[in-house]
């Protein structure tokens, strides 16, 4: 296909497989992982970091504003529980996800 789209004259905006640098969505993502979540704690087990990774996956998807939506979220829930802090700067855990966390 490129080979072909070449010899039309036409550019492609192509990005490398393996190459997330060469992707906004991924760059904006991976740059607002890093600032908001990484940059903030320390893991100290597998498990710890799978439940606040995932929260934050959570929060990320359902809660938090994207200026390019509106500032609204990706993935709105219908209906929210209330949130309780987490302890984290920028993250809240649902009650159930503070359980389990415990648990670990």
């Amino acid at each position: 296909m490129q080979a072909w789209l070449a010899k039309i004259g036409v550019k492609t905006l192509y990005i490398t497989p393996g190459s997330p640098w060469e992707n906004g969505y991924c760059e904006s993502f991976n740059g607002s992982m890093r600032d908001e979540l990484l940059n903030g704690e320390i893991f100290y087990t597998l498990a710890e970091a799978q439940i606040l990774i995932e929260a934050w996956r959570r929060h990320f998807n359902t809660v938090r504003p994207h200026s390019s939506l509106g500032y609204r979220p990706p993935a709105p829930e219908t209906a929210t529980p209330p949130w309780l802090p987490s302890g984290s700067a920028s993250l809240h855990l649902r009650p159930a996800m503070a359980l389990e966390a415990i648990l670990h």
